[in-house]
C-alpha cells in the first residue's frame, strides 16, 4: 500500500508539474499580451521611409511647417549625389535636368545657374547642414507627410504602389514584432474602423502577419486575419501630380488682384459669391536673363482656400523693355529657366493655375510666344494646375494685339482671358470710353473665330480713366488722362463738383461731364450697371465666363452683379429680359 501511494504521489506530482508546464508554456507562447506600449521612446522627430524607420545621428526638425533634413541623412537615404562644399557654405543637387545651389541661411538658390528665391533656406543647426526637403520633394519626387500628434515624418516615393488596408475590428492591433506576445503599439476604436484613421500602409508579407504603417506613422505588425485589403495607392506629390481643382457651376469669373507691393488688405475682404478665381499679380520677369521678381505670399493663398477660391497666378514678363522679352523667347535655355521658376513656385505656393500675361512683344515673335505656352502648359498641368493666358483684342497693333497667334493658344490652354478695355488707352489724345458694349461684341465675335467658346472669358474693366479736355489757340480740343479711377473714387469725384451722369445707349455706360477753371473733365463710368450688360454677353455666346480687372477698383454691387449673372443658367433671352433694363441714375 506504501508503493501505492509513493506510485500515486510521483504521478500527482507529475500531472501537477505537467499542467504547470502546459500553462506557463501557452502563457509564453499561445496567450495574447495585452500590454500597450510607446511606439517610439525618442523626443526627437522620427523620420519614416517607406516601411522603414530611419535613425542616424541628428534627427529631422519641423519649423514653421516645413520638415528640414540632415545632409546627412538626404545623402544616405535619398539621394547619394548631393553634395556639400564647406568652404562655400553650398548645398548642391543634381538631377538629371537640373542642378540646385542653395546657399545656408540664405533665401538666394540657383537653378541651372540662374537665381530664384527660396521661402525656406538650407541652415546650419548645432553644426549640422539641414536641407529644406518639402522645396525638394518635386525634383526628388517623393511625398512627405507630417503628423504632428506622433511627431512623425513620413517620406514616400512618387512611384511605389502600396497595398491599403483597415482592421476588422477593435480587437484588432499593432505589435511591435510578429508574435501576438509582442506588445501592443496601436489599438483602434470604434470610430476608428474602415476611416482614415485607421487606414494601413502595408509593405511586407510574412505567413500570417503584414508589415504595416497606420496613418499617424506607427510602425508595427498585424495579423493577416485581421485585415481587409481594400485597394492599393501610387504615392504621389500632392503638389505635382494631383487632378486639377474642380471649378464651380455655371460660369466662372476670374478677378485679377494688383499685388505690387506688400499687403495684407485681403484678410478684411468679405467672401464674395461673384468671385471663383484671383489671379494675384505676384511673379514678373525682371531681365533678359529671365530671372523672376517674386511678391507671393502663402498667407494668401490659404487665405483664399479657406474663402472658396481658387488662386491663378499671374505671370508677367516687363512690359517696358520688348528687347528683353524677345530675347527670352527666342532662347530655349532662358525659356527652360523660365518654366522650371514657374513650376517650382507653383509647388511652393499650393497653387491651383496659373495665368500667363505677356504683353508688348514683337509681331515676329508670336510663334516664339506660342511655342512659350506650349512647353509650359503639358509641365503645369502634370502638375495639376489650370492654365489660362491673356490676349489682347484682334486687329489692334503689331506688339499689343498681332503679337498673339489665338487659335494656337486656344488649342493649348485651358482658357483664353481677352483683354476687351482700354479701348481708349491712357495715351490716347481723345477722349473715349474704356470699353464700349459694342465695342466689346464686336471683338468678341471676331475672337470667336479663332478660340473656342467653352474656353474664352471675356475681359471687363472695372476701372474708369478720367480725361481732360483743354482748347489750343485754335480752338482744337485735346485730351489727356490722368490714372484709373476706382467705382468709389469716380462717385466721389461727381458728388464733389455736382456733376450729372447721362445714360449712353451705344456704350451701355454712364458718361459724365463737368467743368472746371477751362478744363472739360469727361468719365465713361465703369460701374455695376455696365458691368450688367456686358457680363450678358457671357450668357448671349455661351462663354466660360468673364476674367475682371482688377479687385481693387470695384464696388461690392459689382459682385453680386457677377454672381446673379453668371450662374444663371436661364435661356440667354430669359435672362435678358429680366436682367438688362434701363439702369437707376447714380
Amino acid at each position: 500500500m506504501k508503493k501505492d501511494f509513493i506510485l500515486f504521489s510521483i504521478v500527482f506530482i507529475f500531472i501537477t508539474g505537467c499542467a504547470a508546464l502546459a500553462g506557463y508554456l501557452y502563457k509564453q507562447h499561445f496567450k495574447a499580451n495585452e500590454t500597450v506600449v510607446s511606439a517610439y521612446d525618442s523626443a526627437n522627430t522620427v523620420l519614416i521611409i517607406g516601411g522603414e524607420q530611419i535613425i542616424d545621428e541628428k534627427p529631422p526638425v519641423v519649423s514653421d511647417g516645413q520638415v528640414l533634413l540632415p545632409f546627412s541623412t538626404v545623402k544616405s537615404h535619398l539621394d547619394p549625389y548631393i553634395w556639400w562644399d564647406q568652404t562655400l557654405k553650398k548645398v548642391t543637387i543634381t538631377t538629371e535636368d537640373r542642378v540646385i545651389q542653395m546657399q545656408t541661411d540664405s533665401l538666394d538658390a540657383y537653378i541651372n545657374n540662374h537665381p530664384m528665391e527660396l521661402k525656406f533656406p538650407a541652415t546650419e543647426i548645432e553644426g549640422a547642414v539641414y536641407i529644406p526637403i518639402n522645396f525638394l520633394a518635386s525634383f526628388y519626387k517623393i511625398r512627405i507627410n507630417y503628423v504632428s500628434t506622433t511627431n512623425v515624418v513620413m517620406i514616400d516615393w512618387e512611384d511605389t504602389i502600396h497595398r491599403i488596408g483597415y482592421p476588422v475590428s477593435t480587437k484588432s492591433v499593432v505589435r511591435k514584432g510578429r508574435h501576438i506576445r509582442y506588445p501592443i503599439l496601436r489599438q483602434f476604436q470604434d470610430s476608428d474602423l474602415q476611416s482614415e484613421a485607421s487606414k494601413m500602409h502595408i509593405f511586407e508579407e510574412y505567413d500570417k502577419w503584414y508589415k504595416v504603417r497606420t496613418a499617424d506613422g506607427i510602425l508595427g505588425y498585424k495579423l493577416k486575419e485581421e485585415v481587409v485589403v481594400k485597394s492599393i495607392e501610387l504615392a504621389r506629390i500632392p503638389e505635382l501630380v494631383k487632378r486639377a481643382p474642380a471649378l464651380p457651376a455655371g460660369k466662372i469669373n476670374l478677378v485679377w488682384d494688383q499685388m505690387y507691393q506688400p499687403t495684407k488688405a485681403y484678410l478684411d475682404w468679405k467672401a464674395e459669391e461673384g468671385i471663383d478665381i484671383l489671379s494675384p499679380t505676384w511673379f514678373q520677369i525682371a531681365n533678359e536673363k529671365g530671372d523672376f521678381i517674386n511678391r507671393a505670399d502663402d498667407q494668401y493663398v490659404t487665405w483664399a482656400h479657406d474663402n472658396g477660391y481658387q488662386v491663378w497666378a499671374l505671370v508677367a514678363n516687363d512690359f517696358s523693355n520688348i528687347d528683353n522679352t524677345s530675347s527670352i523667347l527666342n532662347d530655349g535655355l532662358k525659356r527652360e529657366y523660365v518654366i522650371k521658376q514657374i513650376l517650382a513656385f507653383s509647388a511652393l505656393y499650393n497653387l491651383d493655375g496659373i495665368n500667363i500675361d505677356f504683353e508688348n512683344m514683337y509681331k515676329n515673335d508670336k510663334e516664339a510666344f506660342t511655342q512659350f505656352v506650349r512647353e509650359l502648359t503639358p509641365l503645369l498641368r502634370e502638375q495639376g494646375l489650370v492654365v489660362s493666358v491673356d490676349v489682347g483684342i484682334p486687329d489692334g497693333s503689331d506688339t499689343w494685339s498681332r503679337c498673339y497667334d489665338r487659335k494656337a493658344l486656344g488649342e493649348t490652354v485651358d482658357y483664353v482671358c481677352l483683354m476687351t478695355y482700354d479701348q481708349t488707352w491712357a495715351g490716347a489724345n481723345q477722349a473715349g470710353s474704356t470699353a464700349e458694349l459694342d465695342w466689346v461684341e464686336e471683338n468678341l465675335k471676331k475672337t470667336l473665330k479663332e478660340v473656342p467658346a467653352d474656353k474664352l472669358l471675356l475681359g471687363i474693366p472695372l476701372y474708369t480713366r478720367l480725361w481732360e479736355e483743354t482748347a489750343d489757340e485754335s480752338g482744337k480740343i485735346k485730351a489727356k488722362t490722368g490714372k484709373a479711377l476706382s467705382m468709389q473714387a469716380a462717385v466721389r469725384l461727381m458728388e464733389e463738383n455736382n456733376a450729372v451722369a447721362q445714360w449712353d445707349e451705344k456704350s451701355a455706360q454712364y458718361v459724365v461731364a463737368y467743368t472746371r477753371d477751362d478744363v472739360t473733365y469727361k468719365m465713361w463710368l465703369e460701374n455695376e450697371h455696365s458691368v450688367n450688360y456686358k457680363s450678358a454677353l457671357a450668357h448671349k455666346y455661351n462663354l466660360a465666363g468673364t476674367a475682371a480687372w482688377s479687385h481693387n477698383f470695384a464696388n461690392e454691387k459689382v459682385w453680386t452683379v457677377f454672381a446673379e449673372n453668371l450662374k444663371n443658367t436661364t435661356h440667354y433671352e430669359e435672362w435678358r429680359a429680366k436682367n438688362i433694363t434701363q439702369p437707376v441714375m447714380p
